[in-house]
C-alpha cells in the first residue's frame, strides 16, 4: 500500500543520501571512491533500467555476480521502487539456481555478461507457475542506463524488501521474506548497540549475497552515515594493508583464525580500531582469548539468522564473554522455556515469514508471534545467552548453512555408494567442517574401489563449492538406534578430533 501519510521506516535513506552527498561512502584499495551523492545517482539510475524492463512493486529481483558497488546500487534501486531484492551465493550451480528461479519467480535475473547465454536458455527450459521466464541481464546492462529522478515510493514497514535463501532443517532452502520494518529496526539497533558515527571506516571483506554482509553491515553503514573500506574479499595481504586505514570490521570465525595464523597480526596494526565483531557461525572461545592476547581487542561476537537478522550482542561497552553470544538487542526478545532448550525469538527483527510457504512458515512460529530458530541454548545469571547445539542437523561452515539431506541424496545417488550420512564437525578454520560418512561396496561398479577423491570429483559438478566436504570417510556400517535412525551425534563424537591438527 502506498500513498499520502504512510509511514515508511526507511524514510531516512531518501534524506541521507541528499544530506551526506559529499561524503565518502566507500573507498577501496585500488583508489577508487564513491560518494553518498554518487550512491544515489547510481541507485536512481538502476531504478530507471529496472521500470525499463517491466519491475513493479512486489516482483523480485535476483542478482547472482561477483560483489560490485553495483551490487549495492541495485539493492537501493530496488528499495526505491518497492521491487524485492534476491540476492544468490555465486557458487550455486546452475541447477541449484534452477531451483531458486522457479520457486521466487524473479521478474529480472542478473548474472556476469559470460553466463547470459547459458542462463537464458536455462531459464527459458523451466516450468513456471506464471509461465514466464525472467528476464537475464548482466549488471552492465543496467548500468548504462539514463538516470530518473524518481524518489523513493513510500511504502509500509509490512512490505516485503528481501527474499533471502536460507537452508533449513527439513526440505529444501525457503525464501525468508525481510520486510522494511526489518531492515530499519536491524540498522538502527546496530548502529546504538555497536556505537556507529559518521566517523568510522567499516572494512568490509564479506560477500553481498548472505545478510551479513549486506543488510548487517551495509546498512549499519548506511544508518551511521559512515564509510565502506571495500575489499573484493578477504586476503591476508588487503586485510592487512586495510586494517591501519580501518575502524571497525566485522567478519566470520573463519576470519579471525586466519588472521590469528598470520604473524603480520600485532597490536600495532590494529592499534587504530575500536571494533572488531564476529558473527554467522560460533567463535571459539579459544579464538577470542587468542586474539585478545595478539592485539589487545576483544571480539565482539553477536548472534544472528537470516530470518531474524541481528538478536543479541555482547556489549560495545561492558563485559564480552568467550563463548557467550551476549543479551538480545533493544527491540528483540528472546525466551528459553527450559535451563537449557529451543532459542525463541519475538520482536521487529523477526521476519514475515517463508514465501509461498504458509505451512512452513506456520509451524516456525508459536501461537503467540515467537519465531522457533533451532538453536539450543541457556542464559547464564546475569543475563548472557549461550548457544549449545541445534536441535537439527544444519551445518554452518565459514558462516554458510549447508543442509546434509542434499549432499546426502548427492552422495547416494553415486555408483558404489550404498549409504552415507553428513556432519560437521569442529574445524578451526570454518567452525564447523562438512564431512561425509559413506557405506561403499566392497568393488564399485568397473571394478575400481570408490576412493575419496572419486567422490569429490562427482559432487564438484553439481554442489557449491561450500557445501562439499572436506573430508570423505568411509565406514562398514552407519550407526542406528533401536528405530533404524542414523546416530548423527554419535558419529560427531567419533570423529570429533578429525581437524583437530589444523589444515
Amino acid at each position: 500500500m502506498t500513498g499520502v501519510g504512510v509511514d515508511d521506516p526507511l524514510a531516512w535513506l531518501e534524506e541521507l543520501l541528499v544530506a551526506q552527498s559529499s561524503r565518502v561512502f566507500i573507498k577501496a584499495l585500488a583508489g577508487r571512491v564513491i560518494r553518498y551523492g554518487e550512491l544515489d545517482v547510481e541507485s536512481r539510475r538502476m531504478a530507471t533500467a529496472l521500470r525499463r524492463h517491466g519491475v513493479k512493486a512486489g516482483d523480485r529481483v535476483t542478482v547472482q555476480v561477483e560483489k560490485s558497488p553495483e551490487v549495492i546500487f541495485l539493492y537501493i534501486a530496488c528499495l526505491r521502487l518497492g521491487a524485492i531484492f534476491m540476492p544468490l551465493n555465486t557458487a550455486y550451480t546452475d541447477a541449484e539456481l534452477a531451483y531458486f528461479v522457479t520457486d521466487a519467480e524473479p521478474r529480472l535475473l542478473f548474472v556476469a555478461p559470460e553466463r547470459e547465454a547459458a542462463i537464458v536458455k536455462l531459464c527459458d527450459s523451466l516450468s513456471l507457475i506464471g509461465d514466464q521466464a525472467p528476464t537475464v541481464l548482466s549488471m552492465d546492462t543496467a548500468a548504462g542506463d539514463l538516470m530518473s529522478a524518481r524518489a523513493f515510493m513510500p511504502l509500509r514497514g509490512d512490505t516485503v524488501a528481501a527474499l533471502v535463501y536460507t537452508s533449513g532443517t527439513t526440505g529444501r532452502s525457503k525464501g525468508a521474506m525481510l520486510t522494511r520494518a526489518n531492515l530499519a529496526a536491524n540498522s538502527r539497533n546496530l548502529v546504538k548497540a555497536w556505537a556507529f558515527t559518521a566517523d568510522d571506516v567499516l572494512l568490509h571483506a564479506l560477500p553481498l549475497f548472505h545478510v551479513h554482509g549486506l543488510f548487517i553491515a551495509i546498512d549499519t553503514v548506511l544508518a551511521s552515515g559512515s564509510t565502506l573500506f571495500w575489499l573484493p574479499k578477504f586476503e591476508l595481504d588487503a586485510v592487512f594493508d586495510a586494517l591501519p586505514q580501518s575502524t571497525a570490521m566485522m567478519g566470520v570465525p573463519t576470519f579471525y583464525t586466519r588472521l590469528l595464523g598470520d604473524s603480520r597480526l600485532t597490536r600495532e596494526v590494529t592499534s587504530g580500531l575500536r571494533l572488531f565483531i564476529s558473527g554467522s557461525a560460533p567463535l571459539r572461545a579459544q579464538t577470542h582469548r587468542e586474539f585478545e592476547a595478539r592485539t589487545g581487542h576483544q571480539i565482539l561476537e553477536r548472534y544472528g539468522m537470516t530470518e531474524t537478522l541481528v538478536n543479541s550482542s555482547n556489549p560495545y561497552r561492558g563485559a564480552r564473554r568467550p563463548g557467550s553470544v551476549g543479551r538480545p538487542l533493544a527491540d528483540a526478545e528472546i525466551r528459553i522455556e527450559e535451563s537449557t532448550g529451543s532459542i525463541e525469538v519475538k520482536g521487529e527483527n523477526v521476519f514475515a515469514g517463508y514465501f509461498r510457504a504458509v505451512e512452513k512458515t506456520h509451524d516456525s512460529f508459536r501461537s503467540d508471534g515467537f519465531f522457533i530458530t533451532g538453536d539450543l541454548g541457556y542464559f547464564d545469571s546475569e543475563g548472557y545467552l549461550y548457544i549449545v547445539g541445534r536441535d537439527k542437523d544444519l551445518i554452518i561452515t565459514g558462516g554458510f548453512n549447508v543442509y546434509p539431506v542434499e549432499i546426502e541424496e548427492a552422495i547416494n545417488a553415486l555408483p558404489g555408494v550404498t549409504e552415507s550420512a553428513v556432519i560437521g564437525i569442529p574445524h578451526p578454520d570454518f567452525g564447523e567442517g562438512v564431512v561425509a560418512v559413506v557405506v561403499a561396496q566392497a568393488i564399485a561398479p568397473g571394478g575400481s574401489l570408490l576412493t575419496e577423491e572419486a567422490v569429490l570429483d562427482a559432487l564438484a559438478t553439481g554442489i557449491a563449492k561450500f557445501k562439499l566436504p572436506k573430508r570423505v570417510l568411509f565406514v562398514d556400517d552407519l550407526p542406528r538406534n533401536a528405530m533404524g535412525k542414523v546416530r548423527k551425534q554419535l558419529l560427531r563424537t567419533l570423529h570429533a578430533s578429525l581437524f583437530n591438527s589444523g589444515i
